[in-house]
């Protein structure tokens, strides 16, 4: 085992990691920027370096900045969380290159499904069903582009190959409009992801998002823990998700999941995963793989029990998998909302100090956050500053403990988005279970 862990992140995650390491008896070193300095994992880590100002690419973006505060803290491994570096192969390559071990797959394998194209082909290959799509990057043909938006049929969805966490992506509904659709796409990849290879899909018009979760070690071992249900988003960010999903029968959790764990044996994963579907009519179709652990992924450790950074940890220090595919149960279910620092309505962020703070509590209710009262939210990172998780015997169970638990949540100083949750656990469509992607739009456009 690990005798010293880097956590190379901030907020939620990072705590989460550093408390995870704790149990397992490895030291941690926090790395953080200027303003963050008082963050809980920061004061509870065993040493805390500061790498740099506020922005994110001065600091935790800041590749040889972190792996200096590696060789300066003398580590064994990077711990990367989620956002920030954690799905950079390069990085991953030089942080194994200096002599650490990397907290996730290979950079070979994160290059292979960190570009959607050759995940696409990858996932074809280990049989796994995929929209239907061009299937390689666009040309600059327009005559070849249009014939191939023809084939595939409108509503299409133009997709940047290097895209990610909801971006890079434009639905087009008319023939007309494609090929401006196309630069447009292009240009916007080009900036965000110095990658303005893109391909077409077809525009999948009422699915649900589902995801498997997986996990592989160095022995060619893999298992999935079954499914999650992330179709409640904004602008293709989630905002409630829960397992096991609603109307999901176990024989297509284990046909789908099978077909996940084996593909993770062609592509010689390691660690956590996802992999994430849209499903529509019965069908389920590949969009993506994460290659790390998710914000969502703690209602899947609540329905099986299982603690998926812990794995993590033992899996990158060499052990296999301690569990097999019998072994995995779902027992019950679990929610989770996404607390963040914004207004409830408009989604404008809402930054500040925080006055006075008091988290949910009783049986069955998790609160994962980094914030205290007194505690100043800067406005340089993500809103999100919490996640509230509930487990119950059942759905409807489980959506009252949620209920109760947000009414106890105090948060003065600042606003948040627990209205909007109250009122989406209230909502007659939600609590029937299995609405698609586009249901919260669709709300919050009728005001």
């Amino acid at each position: 085992m690990f005798n010293k862990v880097l956590i190379a992140n901030r907020g939620e995650i990072a705590l989460r990691i550093l408390r995870a390491c704790s149990e397992l008896g490895i030291k941690t070193v926090a790395v953080h920027s200027d303003v963050d300095r008082d963050l809980q994992h920061v004061r509870l880590a065993d040493e805390s370096v500061c790498i740099g100002p506020a922005a994110p690419n001065l600091s935790y973006l800041n590749a040889p900045g972190v792996i200096a505060a590696a060789e300066l803290a003398d580590v064994d491994a990077i711990h990367p969380g989620y956002g920030f570096l954690s799905e950079n192969a390069d990085f991953a390559e030089q942080v194994e290159r200096s002599g650490f071990v990397f907290i996730g797959p290979k950079a070979e394998t994160m290059r292979i499904m960190g570009d959607k194209l050759s995940a696409i082909q990858a996932m074809k290959e280990a049989g796994v069903p995929c929209v239907p799509g061009s299937g390689c990057a666009l040309g600059d043909d327009p005559d070849a582009n249009l014939a191939m938006g023809r084939e595939i049929g409108y509503p299409i969805m133009i997709k940047a190959s290097g895209g990610g966490g909801g971006r890079g992506m434009r639905p087009v509904f008319e023939e007309k409009s494609l090929l401006e659709s196309i630069a447009l796409t292009r240009s916007e990849a080009g900036a965000a992801f110095n990658n303005d290879s893109v391909y077409l899909e077809k525009y999948l018009e009422h699915p649900r998002h589902i995801e498997i979760q997986v996990l592989a070690d160095n022995f060619s071992n893999a298992i999935h823990l079954g499914e999650r249900d992330c179709s409640m988003q904004r602008r293709n960010q989630k905002i409630i998700e829960e397992a096991p999903a609603p109307g999901i029968s176990k024989e297509m959790r284990n046909e789908l999941g099978t077909l996940c764990a084996e593909a993770c044996k062609r592509i010689d994963y390691r660690g956590a995963g996802t992999f994430e579907f849209l499903y529509e009519h019965g069908n389920f179709y590949f969009i993506e793989m994460n290659t790390r652990i998710q914000v969502e992924h703690p209602v899947t450790e609540m329905v099986t029990g299982i603690d998926l950074v812990k794995q993590q940890l033992l899996i990158a220090a060499g052990q296999p998998l301690a569990y097999e595919q019998k072994d995995i149960t779902l027992a019950g279910h679990a929610i989770e909302c996404r607390i963040n620092a914004e207004d409830p309505y408009t989604f404008l962020p809402s930054p500040g100090n925080i006055r006075s703070y008091h988290a949910a509590g009783g049986r069955g209710v998790r609160v994962d956050s980094h914030i205290y009262s007194g505690y100043a939210v800067p406005p340089n990172y993500d809103s999100l500053i919490g996640k509230l998780i509930c487990h119950g015997d059942d759905r409807l169970e489980t959506i009252a403990r949620t209920q109760n638990a947000l009414r106890e949540f105090v948060f003065e100083g600042i606003k948040t988005n627990i209205p909007l949750h109250q009122d989406l656990l209230s909502n007659e469509d939600f609590r029937k279970g299995g609405a698609d992607i586009h249901y919260l739009e669709r709300l919050l456009d009728k005001g």
